[in-house]
């Protein structure tokens, strides 16, 4: 339960740094600044969503199969998670996208 709080706890961080970023900049500075983190964030969403979906069924064990009943919000988020990952673009897009954006605003004497 605290690992899902943890991971949870730092999409929530970053979503709110990026909407303070998104209302204080001008639409071209969002398009130039924003675009990798966003898609950076959207990436990171997935995969903490798929990573408290396992959990949330592990701590429910079996009653996290059932339908109805207790079990029946983990079984609907379990079913539907999946779908935010495809929708939102693939992960594997979205991490290139962040990483493409990133490097195209680096210095080119920068040392990575």
């Amino acid at each position: 339960l605290g690992a899902m709080i943890a991971q949870l706890e730092g999409i929530q961080n970053w979503t709110e740094n990026i909407t303070y970023q998104m209302n204080h900049m001008s639409y071209e500075d969002q398009a130039k600044h924003l675009a990798g983190p966003v898609a950076l964030l959207k990436a990171q969403c997935t995969k903490v969503s798929c990573f408290i979906s396992s959990e949330a069924c592990q701590i429910f064990g079996g009653r996290a199969l059932t339908a109805t009943g207790m079990g029946r919000s983990v079984t609907s988020f379990r079913t539907s998670q999946k779908f935010g990952s495809i929708l939102g673009g693939s992960e594997e897009i979205m991490v290139d996208l962040g990483v493409r954006q990133a490097m195209k605003y680096m210095p080119p004497d920068a040392r990575l």
